[in-house]
């Protein structure tokens, strides 16, 4: 499957999606056409399932390991992760994704085609309906196709790739700094992500506000410039760091960095990207956009040092 990433090389607020099913039947043994999608950045190629081998000590939902290419790799059963009832149904597509430096295949049962949209057109799931695997919904004129959240996914089967809190010991490394006077807007769609980090920040003492997607985000700094400019104080008096992700629906990670890039009185409010979708390419294009810092999800830990560098 060839990749050029060209959405995430400028400003397009666009995402390509692959659309991808994971059917199940229903009580009375009917199949119901499940649609879902991932970002296609994250996907490495997709084949048929080979030979599996099977692996030990391993959660049920673990298939088995696949041989790609001389790497040896894992691979999810999608209808056992997503409590799906599938009968007789067979899954023999695998979709291979590689992200946070971790490479699994996800077992489905087939795969559609590539989309190209706007984050606009992805809406924000209703915590009421849809679980936390699901991180936006796309609506199609006779489908909706759920984008699911692989990093929470993956984070709970693959140990390399969780996001884990900072320890008692690395918040008391520098219990010595006050940092109660700044705050970090935090932009993040995944509840999972966005809460590990946030807790991190409040815990090595910081203020941080919260937005569910760069709209939000944007919507927040644009009330708070509208309240300096009536203070007469500087931005950076109120908020001294944004630290945001790429993925997010209405607006992604990128606009929102060249919004505030192109506003003079946001020119030196730092901006890390924390994503995991920061490959070496990835990161040089960020930088040149206007962020400071870029970090990869499981780079937690360096989090508080990165916000003290640009904060205190």
């Amino acid at each position: 499957m060839k990749q050029t990433n060209i959405l995430l090389e400028s400003d397009t607020n666009e995402l390509e999606i692959v659309e991808f099913r994971v059917d199940e039947l229903d009580s009375h043994g009917n199949l119901v056409p499940c649609h879902y999608g991932v970002n296609v950045a994250k996907v490495r190629e997709i084949i048929r399932l080979p030979q599996l081998t099977k692996a030990l000590n391993t959660s049920d939902s673990v298939e088995g390991m696949i041989k790609l290419r001389e790497k040896v790799i894992p691979v999810l059963n999608l209808s056992k992760i997503l409590n799906k009832f599938t009968g007789d149904l067979a899954a023999d597509r695998v979709i291979v994704l590689e992200f946070n430096n971790v490479m699994v295949g996800v077992l489905v049962h087939s795969v559609s085609r590539i989309y190209r949209i706007s984050w606009k057109n992805v809406e924000a799931p209703s915590s009421a309906i849809y679980s936390d695997q699901v991180t936006g919904l796309v609506k199609m004129d006779d489908r909706i196709i759920l984008v699911l959240d692989f990093e929470k996914i993956v984070a709970e089967f693959c140990a390399s790739s969780a996001l884990k809190p900072l320890s008692s010991e690395q918040l008391l490394e520098s219990a010595g700094v006050d940092r109660s006077s700044k705050t970090i807007l935090v932009a993040d769609d995944s509840p999972f992500i966005r809460h590990t980090m946030c807790s991190a920040l409040r815990g090595a003492g910081y203020k941080v506000e919260e937005a569910v997607n760069g709209a939000e985000a944007w919507e927040k700094i644009q009330k708070r410039m509208q309240q300096c400019a009536a203070d007469g104080v500087t931005f950076r008096s109120g908020m001294q760091l944004l630290i945001t992700d790429v993925e997010m629906p209405q607006m992604d990670g990128l606009h929102l960095t060249s919004l505030v890039r192109k506003e003079d009185s946001l020119k030196d409010l730092p901006i890390i990207i924390f994503s995991s979708l920061a490959s070496e390419d990835n990161i040089r294009k960020w930088h040149d956009l206007g962020a400071q810092q870029i970090l990869t999800k499981p780079d937690l830990p360096n989090l508080v040092k990165y916000a003290d560098q640009y904060t205190l």
